[in-house]
């Protein structure tokens, strides 16, 4: 465990009547992993992690629910905030948090008003030592960015300045990750001209060439690694996910496949009738549609990945269905962090515009 004590936590403070958008705003700026709710003269309510808000999101907990919603069904479960006194020392704070298995620790005065945080700065994938590798898909032809992918692969096009898929490595990097294979097939020498073994980024580096494009799931076969599970992430997604905390996640529900999910939000723009047999029974005025879907972001067991067919074609979408026939367990772990999938021209302007305007924390 290394500590950090944090003396200024004004940027991560939230008040009941902030709703859970908010508290997902402040925890993908700071990448702190904790929003601290106080009442407005300081005091502690309660704390707010990222597991917080992903549980509530598959909870269909409304993202514009005010957070005094989301302490109120804490309270009731008997939950507390665990908190240390503001003149604890180092060495009394680990223990107090080795005890209490967490990862972030309040700081109170006498008045239980927060003047500081404890945090354990050391990645989670790295505490844990899991055997976890990734696969990144490179592969695509990025059909929808002609001509900008006319003679760059789409994961080598610039965003703020860096190629898109150098991004990726770096936030696999800083969640502990070191053992990267690069999935490629189209103008597979320029990614492999640009990161050689991986050793200039900090990370081992393989390549898996694709022959004849094999879908989502089919090259993981190429893959030579049988021992250990995959994280795969599509190679065309700008995201601040933290993959230490999809491992945990993984292991902590014993899936065999863990499925990244993004909450989607459409506004019908008409008001809705509901009828039953030609009456009127309810009418919804511009009703907003949530929905979690597909982002792109996997991890894949060893026994999942056992049942991918060799040398065919076999998405990600037919594993899963696949794994569901098959009663085994695929769960979904919500992407709350900055999530942009750049698929088209106005997804790539988008990401300039994000890195310039610094709301892509990672």
């Amino acid at each position: 465990m290394t500590i950090q004590r944090i003396n200024d936590c004004e940027p991560i403070k939230a008040h009941a009547g902030d709703c859970l958008r908010d508290a997902m705003r402040r925890l993908d700026q700071t990448a702190m992993g904790i929003v601290l709710l106080c009442e407005s003269d300081g005091r502690l309510l309660d704390t707010i992690t990222d597991g917080d808000v992903r549980r509530a999101i598959l909870d269909n907990v409304d993202l514009d629910a005010p957070l005094w919603q989301l302490y109120g069904r804490k309270v009731r479960s008997g939950q507390q905030p665990v908190t240390a006194n503001a003149t604890s020392t180092l060495v009394e704070i680990e223990a107090q948090m080795i005890l209490a298995q967490v990862k972030h620790l309040p700081l109170v005065d006498e008045n239980q008003c927060v003047v500081g945080l404890a945090r354990d700065t050391l990645a989670r994938s790295e505490r844990n030592q899991p055997s976890v590798q990734a696969v990144v898909m490179a592969g695509g032809f990025g059909t929808r960015l002609r001509p900008l992918t006319d003679n760059t692969p789409k994961p080598m096009l610039p965003v703020g300045g860096k190629p898109l898929l150098e991004r990726t490595v770096a936030r696999l990097r800083d969640c502990g990750i070191r053992d990267v294979h690069f999935t490629t097939h189209y103008l597979p020498e320029q990614i492999q001209q640009h990161f050689g073994n991986g050793s200039d980024f900090g990370v081992d580096i393989r390549y898996v060439a694709e022959e004849q494009p094999l879908g989502t799931a089919g090259s993981l076969n190429l893959v030579r690694d049988d021992d250990n599970p995959l994280i795969v992430i599509n190679g065309d997604i700008l995201t601040a996910v933290d993959f230490s905390a999809l491992i945990d996640f993984h292991n902590e529900h014993d899936a065999d496949m863990t499925v990244g999910v993004r909450q989607y939000e459409f506004k019908v723009p008409y008001g809705v009738i509901e009828s039953e047999g030609g009456q009127v029974i309810r009418l919804k005025e511009k009703p907003k549609m949530e929905f979690l879907v597909n982002a792109g972001i996997y991890l894949v067991g060893v026994e999942a990945k056992k049942r991918i067919p060799a040398d065919q074609r076999f998405d990600m979408t037919d594993l899963i269905e696949q794994l569901i026939a098959d009663g085994k367990k695929v769960v979904s772990f919500p992407v709350i962090e900055y999530w942009l999938d750049i698929g088209q021209h106005e997804d790539f302007e988008q990401a300039q515009l994000d890195i310039q305007a610094k709301r892509w924390a990672a």
